[in-house]
């Protein structure tokens, strides 16, 4: 049978949603805070009925493609021409800060989902993004509104309370949620970002990424320490060859090497490789982020695109010709994942 919405009273709430056996939204909050960057993010704190918190931070990346969902930061211009919440908001941090977004949560996600059951992600959700947001471009439902920002911090944090809520860890809820098998899991490969380029660091590699994968691992915690003894010797390496500055790292933790060109940074990982003792272990992936050094009117990718004297037309190369470079990576090198090898578009 329905259960009739519960009262505002907290307690209230608690012994309805204990008599109805189920596990509802007491309260939302949001807040600003700071992401590995340095930029303002939102993180979102979901009160449960029985006064449990569940949190959940929102990740941004460098580098983003015209498909993704749209974040909300306070620089931008307000849809619908909505007024900023606060007349500094536009200026502070660099116009990256997510007030806005934070404000979204707070009056108008927040009080929409009071009393609903934490286990209806799917529900939620479509609340969220068509009912209350309800903004979509030609791609699809696009989020401008309240922000993605806003809509995803919620709704992870609702996942986690719906995992606490069927007694299960959260990746087994999410498969549930998935409609995926819940009775057998295996244990991811971890990809260990090394070498950082593109968007990531200030060298002239054009890659954005690249990764080492202890596939040949026999447990999880091997591969971890593989990982860390492939990453200490690259940085042995990279000091011998660059010297001391070379060693410094990028965004996400690479090291950022003034390398010349993507072969040259492959090279070096393949000496800390063997150097290690794990060869045989260990592939390599690479996130290309193709869309960072494409030009739409040339058709072209230039892979000097951060050389500040400009790049030779040797190094602009059409997608014709970025299939053969990868195939000759493909021939020289272990790579077992090669992540956005052409631009968004470009297929």
């Amino acid at each position: 049978k329905p259960v009739a919405p519960p009262p505002n009273n907290p307690l209230a709430l608690k012994a309805c949603a204990t008599m109805a056996g189920r596990l509802l939204v007491q309260e939302v909050k949001a807040r600003e805070i700071y992401d590995s960057r340095g930029n303002p993010t939102v993180e979102v704190d979901v009160i449960t009925s029985d006064g449990f918190c569940f949190r959940a931070a929102v990740p941004s990346g460098a580098s983003t493609g015209v498909y993704e969902a749209l974040e909300l930061r306070d620089g931008q211009k307000m849809p619908e021409g909505l007024p900023l919440p606060y007349p500094e908001a536009a200026k502070r941090c660099m116009g990256k800060g997510v007030l806005r977004a934070v404000e979204n949560v707070n009056t108008i996600i927040g009080p929409k989902l009071k009393g609903m059951d934490v286990t209806d992600q799917v529900g939620i959700d479509k609340l969220m993004v068509e009912t209350l947001d309800g903004s979509r471009n030609e791609w699809g439902w696009s989020k401008a509104r309240l922000g993605a920002n806003a809509i995803l911090g919620v709704s992870m944090a609702i996942c986690r309370a719906g995992a606490a809520a069927n007694e299960m860890a959260l990746y087994e809820y999410i498969a549930k949620l998935a409609r995926r098998p819940t009775d057998k899991f295996v244990m991811p490969v971890p990809a260990f970002n090394v070498i950082n380029g593109g968007s990531h660091a200030g060298n002239r590699l054009a890659c954005q990424e690249f990764m080492i994968l202890p596939v040949g691992a026999a447990s999880f915690k091997e591969a971890v320490i593989i990982g860390a003894e492939v990453y200490h010797t690259l940085r042995a390496c990279i000091k011998k060859k660059y010297g001391q500055d070379a060693c410094n790292v990028g965004d996400e933790g690479g090291f950022a090497p003034s390398v010349q060109d993507n072969n040259e940074a492959l090279d070096i990982l393949m000496e800390a490789i063997k150097l290690s003792g794990h060869e045989a272990k260990v592939k390599i992936g690479t996130d290309v982020a193709a869309s960072e050094f494409y030009n739409a009117e040339t058709k072209r990718y230039d892979l000097d695109f951060k050389n500040p004297n400009g790049s030779t037309d040797d190094m602009k190369k059409s997608a014709a010709e970025m299939v053969d470079y990868y195939k000759a990576w493909l021939a020289k090198y272990p790579l077992v994942s090669i992540e956005d090898p052409f631009d968004q578009d470009d297929w």
